[in-house]
């Protein structure tokens, strides 16, 4: 039987998955909380075959139910609700409560135990990991299950438990919450001396002291290095860029510093400016720093996605700021593309062309193509240059951040065994940034999933991107490839329509989020998938249930010029 596991917060809703004949939770990725969760869980209940949702249930350090926990029952009235509207009553989904007291600190400190970033959706994935876990290990203690907090609507069909699950009642005909069995003191403990209850009670009140405290210093550490880190997450300042019409969170500020102005007047000022989240942390990290006295007057460019220390350093190093510029490489943007930018700040084609075709020495280049471009290389960032910085510059520091997320993510052992090289993982990884675009995980994965389960089958891939990329090298204006069928035919190792295998290099230099989701592809049985005229992606195993698919969801966009 398979689960899956929710983490619900209200700006994302962390995943986990298992199956109770493991009983061994994984994490599963998150989902933004943009007005589309419950949809999104309900697709990713089909395409997992769940038949259980296990969500973490909130509280404070005395157990009682919290403000979150309100919102928490709210939205699993809202998807249970949902759930019963689009099933059939003989496949409803069961809804389970787990309690998940400090559930996102104990993810943190899982995270940061393994090595890896402590990122908002990472954190959200393991702490459903955690309440997942919990859940299992709860059922093999044989825990009773009673009735809910939540009451069903007039619409509301009862649910049934799980048949493995033990200890269960035998006809529960509403969602469920979980609460352990009550255990009495005088089964636990054993009199000590001549005054057993006296003594019981001054370790209980020394443990409770003891306890407190150590909350209480983990509470203010939380606080601190959330107070330090980016008003804005760098990832948002690439991803939200791309939403024409949007205004950037990250954009550059100038920031002024007078002659003569306390630490204090200069940290309220980049609170105010939204540079910084909390005044008082700027004040403390000067303290710990021992630099207080050392920040210079003068006019900075800062943004909002530059952490404290970063901000500070800058502040103690001065510098003619006039000097800087921003940067950006999107997600999914090409070499020709960054060219052209290039250009229209000010870099002539000679010194980009220069730049463009010199060999690079570099470790994150090492399995790639002598004769191969930097095309998938170029990774897409905020980045902050000088003016008199050179084009190979530029270059080495966006293969410098590339391989930053290649070693923190351990991607060249993942894609080694699986049997590609890193550069072959980039190649896919380009191909999945192009079809999947960087607005879901989940879908990045199932068409990872995809692309490799064709490409062992030794199928081939059939990506229209590919063919168009093709095109783009050849005739980039279509002047004679002026229709879908002499694209989708053109002779050229990058066009997967026409050819099998991978193709030659990768078309596109793909986000993080694209490079870890290939490294980490979905688990499912799919072998074809469309982007509908909803923008949503829909998947099937059959070639008879694509072109359903297709007929259903597809009347405009799949007739786009490529």
């Amino acid at each position: 039987m398979k689960l899956i596991a929710l983490d619900v917060g209200e700006k994302r809703i962390g995943i986990a998955k298992a199956d109770t004949g493991v009983r061994i939770a994984v994490p599963l990725g998150m989902i933004p909380v943009d007005g589309q969760e419950i949809n999104s869980i309900i697709r990713l209940c089909d395409i997992q075959g769940v038949d259980n949702i296990v969500i973490g249930m909130p509280r404070n350090l005395q157990g009682q139910l919290t403000q979150q926990s309100e919102y928490v029952q709210r939205f699993t009235e809202a998807l249970n609700v949902s759930l019963q509207s689009v099933r059939p009553k003989d496949k409803i989904i069961g809804l389970y409560y787990q309690d998940e007291s400090l559930t996102s600190v104990q993810a943190k400190q899982n995270l940061q135990s393994k090595g890896y970033d402590k990122k908002a959706g990472d954190i959200d994935a393991e702490a459903a990991t955690i309440i997942l876990q919990d859940f299992l290990e709860n059922l093999s203690s044989r825990i009773p299950i009673e009735q809910p907090s939540v009451s069903p609507t007039a619409e509301t069909t009862p649910t049934a438990p799980p048949p493995d699950i033990a200890s269960a009642p035998s006809a529960p005909t509403e969602t469920h919450i979980e609460k352990k069995t009550e255990i009495k003191d005088e089964e636990l403990t054993v009199p000590i001396g001549d005054h057993p209850m006296k003594k019981r009670v001054i370790i209980r009140t020394i443990i409770i002291i003891v306890v407190i405290i150590v909350l209480s210093g983990l509470g203010a550490a939380l606080w601190y290095n959330s107070s330090i880190s980016p008003v804005v997450a760098s990832d948002q300042c690439v991803s939200r860029l791309e939403v024409v019409g949007q205004t950037d969170p990250c954009a550059t500020v100038q920031f002024t510093i007078r002659e003569g102005s306390s630490v204090s007047a200069i940290a309220d000022s980049l609170k105010e400016a939204n540079l910084i989240r909390d005044s008082l942390a700027f004040k403390i990290y000067s303290k710990l720093s021992g630099k207080g006295g050392s920040l210079k007057a003068g006019t900075y460019n800062l943004a909002p996605s530059m952490t404290v220390e970063k901000i500070y350093s800058k502040l103690v190093e001065g510098g003619n700021e006039a000097e800087v510029f921003r940067f950006t490489v999107l997600p999914g943007e090409t070499i020709n593309d960054i060219k052209k930018r290039l250009i229209s700040i000010g870099y002539t084609s000679e010194e980009i062309n220069k730049a463009f075709y010199k060999n690079y020495n570099h470790p994150v280049l090492a399995d790639k193509p002598a004769d191969a471009s930097l095309e998938g290389y170029l990774f897409g960032e905020t980045y902050e240059f000088y003016q008199t910085d050179s084009v190979e510059t530029i270059i080495v520091r966006m293969l410098d951040e590339l391989n930053t997320v290649v070693k923190e993510n351990n991607l060249r052992e993942k894609f080694n065994t699986m049997g590609y090289t890193l550069h072959e993982g980039i190649v896919m990884a380009s191909i999945v940034q192009k079809e999947a675009g960087i607005v879901s995980e989940v879908d990045q994965k199932i068409v990872a999933q995809v692309f490799w389960s064709r490409l062992e089958n030794g199928w081939k891939l059939g990506s229209d991107v590919t063919a168009t990329y093709a095109a783009d090298q050849i005739d980039p204006d279509r002047t004679f490839l002026d229709n879908n069928l002499a694209v989708l035919d053109i002779d050229s190792c990058y066009n997967t329509r026409k050819y099998t295998g991978l193709p030659c290099g990768p078309i596109s230099n793909p986000g993080a989020q694209a490079l870890i989701s290939t490294a980490n592809p979905a688990d499912t049985s799919y072998l074809y998938f469309l982007t509908g005229d909803d923008g949503l992606m829909y998947y099937s195993s059959t070639e008879a249930e694509h072109l359903l698919n297709r007929d259903r969801h597809c009347q405009n966009l799949c007739n786009v010029q490529l």
